[in-house]
């Protein structure tokens, strides 16, 4: 590291319940790390669903494997009625008001979303505890958390985060950080995946998912300081030279769905631009290892950067287990073709049940442990 400290960043990524994925690789680093071992993240950054996974963990950073069995037990335990309005009268009355709204220019002050997420707030204010985190920092085993909202007036992703000391915020193109005290406010804004869920104020803006135009998912916690950092992705695309996993691309001559459609749109806000990132980050790695002296002074310094991604594809897991959506959601979402195979793009981001999210995190489990010597090596652990 050319001399400087050793900073870890953990980044996870959005995408609904398919954020489920990250509590398994997250319960495997418990596993492998000794018995009371500190939390090996001092820069935790998050957007949309992975914004609850890192503040839950920030949160519960005086105590890494407690926090980690609280995050698998939150998760593990999921029922979609304890994310959205599930419900026949929930779902029909929502859907009304949005077309009521979004079509006939009906209420000035509807929301524009397709799905009630109220039940979330009550479920965030219960289950995190937001003092937790000034007191990870105060006791030296937090730097700095950070969650990524996207303001729709001014088109800016705003990285909102909570820090030791006086870390300075940034202003890029149509990305900014802004020091603050992290609130539940600020989880909903940026879980709150656009038409699906209603924007949030927080100031005198409303913000939506934070995934939306995040063209730099992995900078935030280069700005916190991490010089390192671990990204666990929900895409389950192979990375490497052959970008089809050795298989032929396959064709059908069928109409695309609406719900097909909608998962491509979901997969692009919430999966390439991190991936393009990463792929950013190791060629100007390979670039600085290149250049001759100290490619720090030219702010070029290498990032070590460890991938961790399903090896298995998501949709299909999510296939399987589209029976268990309440009955009201499941209709809701049949006639776009979401609960059909080739439409389970979209519903593997809003199943919030049990079996799915359990699944999802033993392929989580299984593939950290699959790179348990690039863990061991990456985090240290002795």
């Amino acid at each position: 590291m050319n001399g400087r400290a050793s900073v870890t960043g953990l980044i996870l990524s959005g995408g609904g319940a398919r954020a489920a994925y990250q509590v398994g690789v997250l319960a495997a680093i418990a596993e492998l790390l000794p018995a009371g071992a500190p939390n090996p993240f001092p820069v935790i950054v998050g957007t949309s669903a992975g914004a609850i996974n890192a503040v839950s963990l920030a949160s519960g950073a005086m105590n890494f494997t407690q926090a980690v069995e609280h995050l698998t037990t939150f998760w593990q335990n999921f029922e979609s009625h304890r994310v959205l309005r599930s419900d026949w009268p929930g779902v029909i009355h929502q859907a009304s008001r949005f077309l009521g709204h979004s079509l006939l220019g009906l209420g000035s002050h509807v929301p524009v979303a397709l799905l009630n997420s109220s039940p979330l707030r009550e479920l965030l204010n219960d289950k995190i505890n937001f003092a937790g985190i000034d007191q990870a920092i105060a006791a030296q085993h937090l730097r700095a958390v950070a969650l990524t909202a996207f303001g729709y007036s001014s088109g800016q992703a705003v990285t909102f985060y909570q820090s030791e000391g006086a870390i300075e915020g940034w202003l890029r193109h149509r990305r900014i950080g802004l020091p603050t005290a992290l609130t539940v406010e600020h989880l909903l804004a940026s879980s709150a995946i656009p038409l699906l869920f209603a924007p949030v104020k927080i100031g005198e803006e409303y913000f939506g998912d934070g995934a939306v135009r995040q063209s730099a998912p992995i900078s935030p916690a280069l700005h916190l300081g991490a010089n390192r950092v671990l990204v666990v992705g929900v895409s389950g695309n192979p990375r490497g030279p052959d970008r089809q996993g050795g298989q032929a691309r396959q064709y059908n001559a069928q109409h695309p769905t609406l719900a097909q459609i909608g998962g491509h749109m979901l997969n692009s806000t919430f999966i390439d631009s991190l991936e393009s990132d990463i792929e950013l980050l190791e060629r100007l790695n390979h670039f600085s290892r290149l250049l001759p002296g100290q490619p720090d002074n030219l702010g070029l310094a290498p990032v070590d950067v460890l991938v961790i991604a399903p090896s298995q594809p998501i949709d299909e897991i999510a296939a399987r287990h589209r029976h268990e959506l309440p009955a009201a959601l499941r209709l809701f979402l049949r006639g776009p073709g979401a609960t059909k195979t080739s439409g389970a793009g979209v519903l593997s981001y809003l199943l919030f049940e049990a079996g799915y999210c359990s699944e999802l995190i033993e392929l989580g489990r299984k593939d950290a442990l699959a790179q348990r010597a690039a863990l061991v090596g990456f985090l240290g652990i002795t």
